[in-house]
């Protein structure tokens, strides 16, 4: 199977109080480049979750989301400083003595001081968040993957298609080629026989020109390697994996092949033929720039 570089997933992880949403979406690229926000409380499993999503994708401008949140109540709590209201309770006591008045201090009055008493965000248990916001990567990875080998195989589908088309394009230049010099030989003869009233004619010299020019036009390596690069393409696509780099070679190499057949043919027809096979080249490697 083929795979598009252009894909979505979405995915979420809850335990409990905590929910982790992850949603990725790709498009194509000439390698690998991962965009990724996330809250200040994962920063600390960036690494982590780049080696995870490369186990998943190998080519692609991705950009991934990913949101965390914790619902549930008495996520804060109540901080005690014993030591602080010690020391507050002692000055207390060291200013009744030196003014000489009644120290009237109370426990309430320790609360109210600064720093004795303060509420604080319950610390997440960094463990737990590591298990779900991976668990959570992996499963938005797998619905992004599965919507590229989907679209993977419709270009699949279009590509072999168009190459079908280029396939008879192909043969059609195979055919007409050979007729193209017989076509320039009884030109010749009738030229020859404009123009020599005895109608005497050199057969050695008419071969000899019409060898030259056969020479000159002949397609015929072209065409054996139109041919191969078709039938190369399709087997990779059949065979499937990370091959988009290996399409596109193949469909620069289809083009220099069809632009030699135009530019070495004198007919009209064939002209035409390789202009609709360049044309159909180009599509086929507009497409191949999503596969990965």
């Amino acid at each position: 199977m083929i795979k598009s570089m252009t894909g979505f997933g979405r995915f979420e992880t809850t335990s409990g109080d905590r929910k982790v949403t992850v949603e990725m979406k790709s498009v194509n690229h000439r390698y690998l480049e991962l965009g990724i926000k996330l809250p200040k409380k994962l920063n600390f499993l960036e690494n982590k979750i780049r080696n995870e999503i490369k186990k998943y994708i190998e080519r692609g401008k991705v950009d991934v989301f990913i949101t965390y949140e914790n619902l549930g109540e008495g996520s804060e709590c109540i901080r005690y400083n014993s030591a602080l209201a010690k020391e507050y309770f002692d000055v207390y006591q060291k200013i009744s003595e030196e003014l000489g008045v009644e120290n009237d201090i109370k426990a309430s009055h320790i609360m109210k001081s600064q720093d004795v008493i303060t509420i604080e965000a319950e610390a997440d248990d960094e463990t737990v968040i590591e298990e779900m916001a991976l668990e959570t990567i992996c499963g938005a990875a797998e619905k992004l993957v599965a919507s590229r080998i989907e679209e993977g195989e419709r270009l699949k589908t279009d590509l072999i298609s168009k190459l079908e088309e280029m396939l008879q394009n192909v043969k059609f230049v195979e055919q007409k080629s050979p007729e193209i010099v017989e076509e320039y030989r009884e030109k010749i003869l009738e030229k020859i026989h404009t123009l020599l009233e005895d109608n005497q004619i050199d057969e050695n010299r008419i071969a000899q020109e019409v060898v030259m020019f056969a020479d000159k036009v002949c397609v015929d390596e072209e065409i054996v390697r139109l041919y191969s690069h078709i039938s190369g393409m399709k087997d990779a696509l059949e065979k499937g994996g990370v091959i988009g780099r290996r399409l596109d070679f193949i469909a620069q190499e289809m083009n220099r092949e069809a632009n030699t057949t135009l530019s070495k043919t004198t007919n009209d027809e064939i002209a035409e033929v390789a202009i609709e096979i360049k044309t159909a080249i180009e599509k086929v490697r507009e497409q191949i720039q999503n596969i990965e």
